[in-house]
């Protein structure tokens, strides 16, 4: 209805009411006349005006065009004229003076000022005891609340304040579930990918004669999903809101209570409602969440990642996925609106990195657009940092974020290992042209990942070279540690696996898996159950690396452990050699800051050490400090003690081959 429309609708509502209240007011005045009074006059009279406000009433209701709020609720609940009457009795008292005193005196007692079922009983026609059962729609409802009283029948009846504020044509959320329930927004443009399954919502909540419909949303774009929840029932005239699965009661009696309270609100707000399994973890809560699906009767949809069992309904299963790179392109070009010209195509390089949805890139326009920008150089370097950071949320409590502070020239290592690397950073660069442009993609998304494995000794330079890879990328990198993600319960590992590379999707993060050996020990023949799992941890961890659109790391001590067959399956292969001597000098020379100072070092005797690129590091900080204790620059003398030390925690001693001549 339009806004004219619903002002009429109101006034009529209001009159209406009013009418049905003075009909109950009258028949509690017969009771009365006929309590006090012999005379047949005088009740024939009380007769005559009851039937004067019946007609009125009747006439009103063939009039009305659009059903009024009392009719309304009666055909949602099912209610019996009686029970109607009951609920309009309780009403009256909240509307109308003149039933406070009236009760209090029909029941002879002045401290009883307020509607009973005893009272309902010997006034309203058609009484019936089922009325007021806990089963029956009055209670079921909770559209009336029985206070404390002697006995049922004469306890006092009231009617809910959200039940009267309906009835009186007013709307809004109940309080009660204010605090659960966040009304989801309607998103102006969704992609058309996203439309389609918009539109299989309506259908599905068009369907007549059918049970409530549950459907689930599954995918990682969490806002995709909400928006087309939002759009689907919005373009219905269905309001939409959304509780977190994680804040639904575990008390059995509290989902109940809740159950029943959202039921009721799904009619009088015309709502559905959306429970969030987003963020919840399996266990009590998950289970009480799910026992909350089975036990409501309205129309509901979920949204997570993965599908839910669920045992009394068979849920509608929609797969929401990410906006086609073209959708993107063009949700950029909305979002940056005129501005977007200046980029001159590079819009191209932010739709292949990352993976974003509608908010995010809304979000990550207003940050890059803010302030003030000198040409489309400067725009797209703001871009690609607000892109970074929209994409950090999702991995922050799930990964250690390793800032970059390494460059090509930090890294020492044989020429192979540097072309690998740089070629590594060509496959990130030019994969949406070689996957996209060029057609790959299409023959299918398995082998698409860009993955690496980093082999060697502990100090030889595995992280920074990842460091060096996120520095060169401008992308962010996130330490994985493997042995924490590890879980002996079955279907805990991939589960924790799945969280990290959902996670990353958005963003295209370079992830460094450390201590794969912790997974990837060669996989022994199936002799129990527990090989059986660990297998399939593999496989599971092998299929999400190979379709990561993001460069995933691994790194190992011990190479020789791994099994080949999940070698063949990793694209880049990177052997971190012992630095030799002349390695080690270069790695020397390189290692303190141009402010630190220094003097006589010589890097020809310092290279005899025979130790890792990171036991240099922890020997080189080591010996600044006591350097700087001192008050002195970093000279040999104190490199001595700091390679002392640092031999000590390896437990072992420099010879006399490696530090004779320092001093």
């Amino acid at each position: 209805m339009n806004k004219a429309s619903v002002v009429d609708w109101q006034e009529a509502n209001r009159n209406y009411l009013s009418l049905c209240l003075a009909e109950i007011f009258e028949r509690l005045k017969l009771l009365q006349t006929e309590a006090n009074s012999d005379d047949a006059d005088v009740i024939r009279s009380a007769n005559d005006r009851l039937w004067v406000a019946r007609q009125k009433k009747e006439q009103i209701a063939a009039g009305q065009k659009e059903a009024s709020a009392v009719h309304a609720l009666s055909s949602a609940f099912r209610l019996t004229p009686f029970e109607q009457d009951i609920l309009l009795l309780c009403a009256g008292m909240e509307l109308e003076a003149g039933f406070m005193p009236l009760c209090a005196e029909l029941q002879g007692e002045p401290r009883k000022p307020y509607p009973t079922f005893s009272l309902a009983l010997r006034a309203l026609p058609g009484a019936h005891w089922s009325a007021l059962l806990p089963a029956g729609p009055l209670r079921r409802w909770r559209l009336i609340e029985i206070g404390s009283g002697d006995a049922l029948v004469s306890s006092p009846l009231r009617i809910d304040e959200r039940v009267l504020h309906y009835l009186a044509g007013l709307s809004y959320l109940d309080e009660r579930l204010q605090s659960l329930a966040e009304p989801v927004s309607i998103a102006e443009h969704i992609p058309a990918s996203h439309r389609s399954i918009a539109e299989k919502v309506k259908q599905i909540f068009s369907r007549e004669n059918q049970l409530a419909p549950v459907i689930q949303l599954c995918g990682i774009d969490r806002d995709a999903k909400r928006s087309i929840a939002a759009k689907a029932l919005g373009e219905m005239g269905i309001g939409l809101y959304c509780i977190d699965a994680e804040d639904i009661p575990a008390s059995a009696a509290e989902r109940e209570v809740l159950a029943r309270l959202w039921e009721r609100e799904a009619f009088l707000s015309n709502c559905a409602l959306m429970v969030d399994f987003e963020k919840i973890d399996r266990g009590e809560r998950m289970n009480a969440a799910i026992s909350f699906l089975e036990n409501i009767q309205s129309p509901l949809l979920t949204i997570c990642d993965q599908p839910l069992l669920l045992q009394r309904h068979r849920p509608i299963r929609l797969e929401v996925k990410r906006a086609r790179p073209d959708e993107q392109r063009e949700m950029w070009h909305r979002a940056l609106g005129p501005a977007a010209r200046l980029l001159d195509g590079r819009l191209d390089g932010l739709v292949a990195q990352f993976n974003l949805g509608i908010n995010e890139i809304q979000a990550a326009s207003s940050q890059a657009l803010a302030g003030e920008y000198l040409d489309g150089d400067e725009l797209s370097v703001r871009l690609w940092e607000a892109c970074c950071a929209e994409a950090r949320p999702h991995l922050e409590d799930l990964a250690q974020r390793i800032e970059p502070a390494a460059e090509w020239d930090d890294l020492v290592l044989p020429p192979v290992q540097q072309q690998i690397l740089r070629e590594i950073g060509v496959h990130v660069r030019q994969r949406a042209r070689v996957y996209d442009s060029w057609g790959f993609a299409g023959k299918g998304s398995r082998g698409l990942g860009i993955s690496a494995l980093f082999a060697g000794d502990s100090g030889t330079g595995k992280t920074m070279a990842a460091e060096v890879l996120a520095s060169d990328l401008g992308l962010d990198l996130y330490r994985i540690d493997l042995s924490q993600l590890v879980s002996k319960y079955i279907g805990e590992t991939e589960k924790n696996l799945r969280k990290v590379f959902d996670a990353a999707e958005g963003g295209g993060a370079i992830l460094l898996f450390d201590e794969a050996d912790a997974l990837f020990g060669k996989r022994s023949e199936v002799k129990d159950s527990h090989d059986r799992y660990a297998n399939i941890e593999i496989s599971y961890l092998l299929q999400r690396m190979e379709a990561y659109r993001g460069l995933a790391i691994l790194t190992t001590n011990m190479k020789s452990s791994l099994d080949r067959a999940f070698l063949r399956r990793i694209r880049f292969v990177v052997q971190f050699p012992f630095p030799d001597a002349a390695n080690r000098a270069r790695i020397w020379e390189r290692i303190y800051p141009e402010e630190t100072p220094t003097f006589g070092l010589n890097y020809e005797l310092l290279a005899r050490l025979n130790v890792a690129g990171g036991n240099i590091r922890n020997i080189a900080l080591y010996a600044a400090f006591l350097a700087a204790e001192e008050g002195e620059p970093v000279k040999m003398q104190h490199l001595l003690r700091a390679a002392q030390v640092e031999y000590a925690k390896m437990e072992r001693a420099p010879t006399e081959g490696e530090v004779g001549g320092w001093i």
